[in-house]
C-alpha cells in the first residue's frame, strides 16, 4: 500500500551506507592478450584502489594503485611483455614510486628511485618502452616548497631499477609517450600555462634518441586530447573545427578528418591516459560519441551508434579481435567493466556493479530514479539538464505539496553530468527530494563554442544557468519554488557558494571542497595545485589586470550577501582545493546568525573515498536540508548548526 507522507520524510532502503558501498567504482580498464584488467576503488578498505585481472585481485592491501600526477592522477598501471615473461608496473599511492611484479607471483619491487621528500617524484600514464625493457611515462618532480613548484619530464624507467632516462621535456604539461610500432618514433601531447588541455595543446613527434621534436597538430586554439599510432600514421582526436573528431595524420604532418561530425568524440584531459577511441581494424574504430559507443568507418566517413543495454561509456576503450572492452553504465546500472562482441552484439559484464548484484545498489531497482533529459532556455542559449524526480514505490506526497529540489552542479567547471546511476542522487530522490543536474555553459560534450561560453564568465554564466533551470522547474510546478537548494563540490562548490551570494533563488546550499577566493587560484596565490594554478585566467580574466572582477565574484568576499544557510564539507589532505579557504569562510560565518556547519575529514583528499566519510557527509546533508526546508528525515543524526 502506498503511504501519503510529506517529501523528505520517506523511509528508503537507499541508505548512506549503500551509497558508500557503491562509491568506489571501476577505472582504468584495459586489455592484455584478450583478458580485461582494471582498477577498482574500495571505500570499505579506506578508499584504496585495487588492481583486478578478470575479476581477481592481484595485490592485497595495503597496495594502492593510484598516483598524484596533476593531483587528479593518471593511468597508474601497464602490463608488459618482457623477455622474462609478463610483468606489471604500477604506481603505489603511499610513496608514489613505480613498482614491478610478476602477476603469477606478485611480490612488487620498486623500479623508480626513492624521492628525497614525501611524494617528491610522481609518475603517471605508464606505457611500454621498446623491447619490454622499460616503462615510459610522465614524471613530476617537486622542485620547491609551494604547490606550484613542479617540473615534468617524459622518462624511461628500466625494469632492472637502473637510473631513469629523460626522453623529452619542453612543455610544462605532457602526456605519456606513445612509441611507434617500428620503435623509431614516439608521440605525446604537450601544453603550457595559462592554457588548459581543452584550450590548446600541441601534438609532438620525436625520433627515439633525439632531443628534438616537431609539432604536427594542435595550437593555441586547437586541443588534441588523444593520440595513438596506426602504422606510420598517427590517429588523433582534435578539434580544429570546434568538435573533437578523429583525424589521421601522415608522416608529413598532413591531417584528414576521418568522419566530420558535430559530436564530441573526445573529452577534457583532466587525467592522463583516457582513451576515447580504439582501433578495430580495416579502417574501423570504436569511438565515444558524446559518451555513447559508436563505430567510425573511414571508408564511409560515418559515425554509427552501437545499440547496447548500457548506453553511457567512459573514456577507457580497448579492442581485441573485434571485442570492445570498457567501463559502461546506465540510468539504473552502476559503472561496470564490460566487453561487447561487435560481430554478435553480445554484451558480457565482468564486474558485479548492477542493481541485481552484490554491491551497493543490490535490490534497489524499484527505488532508483529515471533521469529525464531536458533542455531549458537561458539568456545565453540552451541549457541541457537531467531531471531526477522524487521516486519511491512505497510513498507519494500530499496532492497540494510540491517537492523540494536540489540543483546539482558538476565540477570542473569543464565537466559534465552523465545520465547514469548515482546512489547519492537516489539517496535524496527516494526520500521525496528531487534533483536536477545542470550542464551549464562551459560544460563539455557540446562542442567548443558551448565550452567557451564560460570564458571570463565563471561565476556569471554558470550561476545564471543553474538559477534559470531551478526557476523553470518552480514555474511549471515541478518543484517548490520556496524549497530550492543548490549543491556542488570543487568547481561545483564555487558555483554553489557564488549562487548563494549573488542570486535569491535558493534557500540553502551544500558546498564541498570548494574554491571560495579566486585570487588564491592565480599563479601567485598559492592556494591550489600547479595544474589549475592559472585556470582562472581563462575563466575570470588576466591577473592582476582584472583583480576587481576576482574580488567581486569570490564568495569569500560576499559572506554578508548570503541568502541562506550553508553546509561546508572539506577533506583535510586536499591539495587541489586545500582547506585554507573553507577554514576562512567558516570562520567568517561564525557570529553572523546564518545557520551553518563545517565538517572536515581526516585522510581525505579531493573528493571522498572512505566509506565512513561518504556516510557522514550524506547523512549530514540530508539533516541539513530537513532543518532548513521544513521536514524531519527519519533515521539520520541531527546535524548541529551553528550561528
Amino acid at each position: 500500500m502506498v503511504e501519503i507522507a510529506p517529501c523528505g520524510t520517506w523511509n528508503s532502503p537507499v541508505t548512506a551506507a549503500r551509497a558508500a558501498a557503491a562509491g568506489g567504482g571501476v577505472d582504468w580498464v584495459d586489455l592484455h592478450r584478450g583478458r580485461p584488467w582494471w582498477t577498482e576503488g574500495r571505500p570499505a578498505e579506506g578508499g584504496r584502489v585495487a588492481l583486478v585481472r578478470d575479476g581477481e585481485d592481484l595485490l592485497p592491501p595495503p597496495w594502492n594503485v593510484r598516483n598524484r600526477v596533476h593531483e587528479y592522477g593518471g593511468r597508474p598501471w601497464v602490463v608488459l611483455d618482457t623477455p622474462e615473461g609478463t610483468r606489471v608496473a604500477f604506481t603505489h599511492w603511499d610513496d608514489q614510486r613505480v613498482y614491478l611484479f610478476d602477476p603469477d607471483d606478485p611480490r612488487p619491487e620498486p623500479i623508480s628511485p626513492a624521492p628525497g621528500s614525501r611524494h617528491g617524484l610522481r609518475y603517471a600514464d605508464l606505457t611500454a618502452g621498446p623491447g619490454g625493457r622499460e616503462v615510459w611515462c610522465v614524471r613530476e618532480t617537486s622542485t620547491g616548497p609551494t604547490r606550484t613548484d613542479v617540473r615534468r619530464d617524459l622518462v624511461a624507467l628500466p625494469l632492472d631499477g637502473s637510473p631513469p632516462r629523460v626522453l623529452a621535456a619542453g612543455h610544462h604539461f605532457m602526456t605519456g609517450p606513445r612509441l611507434s610500432p617500428d620503435g623509431r618514433r614516439y608521440a605525446w601531447i604537450g601544453w603550457d600555462h595559462p592554457r588548459m588541455p581543452w584550450d590548446g595543446t600541441e601534438l609532438c613527434v620525436a625520433e627515439v634518441g633525439s632531443p628534438d621534436h616537431r609539432v604536427v597538430a594542435g595550437g593555441p586554439t586547437e586541443a588534441v586530447c588523444q593520440v595513438e599510432w596506426d602504422g606510420e600514421d598517427l590517429l588523433a582526436l582534435t578539434d580544429p573545427d570546434g568538435w573533437w573528431n578523429l583525424h589521421r595524420i601522415d608522416p608529413h604532418g598532413h591531417a584528414v578528418n576521418l568522419a566530420p561530425v558535430q559530436r564530441e568524440l573526445g573529452g577534457p584531459q583532466w587525467r592522463l591516459g583516457n582513451r576515447w577511441f580504439a582501433t578495430i581494424g580495416g579502417g574501423r574504430h570504436a569511438v565515444l560519441a558524446a559518451g555513447r559507443l559508436a563505430v567510425l568507418d573511414e571508408r564511409s566517413r560515418t559515425v554509427t551508434d552501437v545499440d547496447v543495454d548500457l548506453p553511457t561509456w567512459h573514456g577507457q576503450l580497448a579492442v581485441h579481435d573485434g571485442v570492445v572492452v570498457g567501463a559502461a553504465a546506465g540510468p539504473h546500472t552502476e559503472t561496470a567493466v564490460v566487453s561487447l562482441d561487435l560481430s554478435t552484439g553480445e554484451l558480457t559484464t565482468h564486474t558485479g556493479h548492477d542493481t541485481a548484484g552484490t554491491t551497493g545498489s543490490a535490490g534497489l531497482a524499484a527505488y532508483l530514479p529515471t533521469p529525464e533529459q531536458r533542455v531549458f532556455t537561458g539568456p545565453d542559449g540552451d541549457i541541457p539538464a537531467h531531471v531526477y524526480p522524487p521516486h519511491n514505490p512505497d510513498y507519494t506526497h500530499p496532492g497540494h505539496e510540491r517537492p523540494p529540489y536540489l540543483v546539482h552542479v558538476h565540477g570542473g567547471p569543464t565537466g559534465r553530468n552523465l545520465p547514469v546511476l548515482d546512489l547519492d542522487v537516489a539517496y535524496f530522490t527516494s526520500r521525496g527530494i528531487g534533483v536536477v543536474a545542470v550542464d551549464y555553459g562551459g560544460s563539455t560534450g557540446y562542442g567548443r563554442a558551448f565550452r567557451e561560453r564560460l570564458r571570463e564568465q565563471w561565476g556569471v554564466v554558470d550561476v545564471n544557468d543553474c538559477a534559470t533551470v531551478a526557476q523553470a522547474l518552480a514555474d511549471e510546478g515541478t518543484a517548490d519554488g520556496q524549497r530550492l537548494a543548490i549543491r556542488g563540490g570543487s568547481a561545483g562548490g564555487f558555483t554553489s557558494a557564488a549562487s548563494l551570494t549573488s542570486v535569491k533563488t535558493y534557500r540553502c546550499g551544500m558546498v564541498a571542497f570548494p574554491i571560495l577566493d579566486l585570487a588564491g587560484w592565480t599563479g601567485t596565490g598559492g592556494e591550489t595545485h600547479d595544474f589549475e594554478s592559472q585556470y582562472v585566467t581563462g575563466l575570470v580574466g588576466p591577473w592582476p589586470e582584472t583583480a576587481d572582477r576576482y574580488a567581486e565574484r569570490s564568495p569569500a568576499h560576499r559572506v554578508d550577501r548570503l541568502t541562506g544557510p550553508v553546509l561546508l564539507l572539506q577533506g583535510l589532505e586536499d591539495e587541489i582545493c586545500p582547506p585554507e579557504q573553507a577554514d576562512r569562510f567558516a570562520a567568517a560565518l561564525d557570529g553572523t546568525g546564518i545557520p551553518h556547519a563545517y565538517l572536515t575529514f581526516e585522510g581525505e583528499q579531493h573528493g571522498f573515498r572512505k566509506a565512513a566519510t561518504i556516510i557522514a557527509a550524506l547523512e549530514a546533508e540530508l539533516s541539513f536540508y530537513g532543518q532548513v526546508l521544513g521536514f524531519t528525515p527519519p533515521g539520520v543524526p541531527v546535524l548541529d548548526l551553528r550561528r
